[in-house]
């Protein structure tokens, strides 16, 4: 029997309104990779879902909320948590329908370096991540996670671009 091909994929929440959904890169880099590598061949493929939360740098996850006990802060924690949640809910939930072995999981840390952690940790035989198609000016600023693991990850990584009618007026946005 063939051994099954174990494929990484970084995904993200939605940087728009309407929260809680996959980024446009995720959703289009998992669409791809159903699509494009798994097609009917369901039972050869294992999809590892990673999704990395970024600590805010002072703490404060969300600006618009009032935090008068310690209570609060439990609350919100336990808001990043299942933002997380909800969102590999989407992909688990789309393996399931489709038939394709899964399984996620939430790290938290700077999303470049967490990936190839997990990377090295899970030994998938590839990686795969959505790209934004930034240009120059604006990877100084955003930088680029992709453009990262495809140069430091310890297995070969496919970048999946989004397509034009899929970008948002702010490239920026995802």
């Amino acid at each position: 029997m063939a051994s099954v091909t174990r494929i990484m994929l970084g995904v993200n929440e939605s940087s728009l309104k309407g929260y809680p959904h996959p980024s446009i890169s995720s959703k289009g880099a998992f669409e791809w990779t159903i699509n494009k590598i798994v097609r009917n061949n369901v039972t050869a493929f294992n999809l590892l879902f990673v999704h990395v939360q970024v600590p805010d740098e002072d703490g404060y996850d969300d600006m618009d909320s009032i935090y008068a006990t310690a209570e609060d802060f439990k609350n919100m924690k336990e808001r990043e948590r299942i933002r997380g949640i909800h969102l590999l809910e989407y992909f688990i939930k789309r393996c399931n329908e489709i038939g394709v072995a899964c399984q996620g999981w939430i790290r938290h840390g700077d999303p470049k370096e967490v990936i190839c952690h997990e990377v090295k940790r899970q030994r998938p035989d590839f990686l795969i991540v959505g790209s934004r198609g930034l240009g120059p000016f604006q990877k100084v600023f955003v930088g680029t996670v992709s453009e990262f693991c495809w140069k430091h990850a310890e297995c070969p990584v496919l970048s999946i671009k989004r397509t034009a009618d899929e970008t948002p007026q702010d490239p920026v946005d995802d």
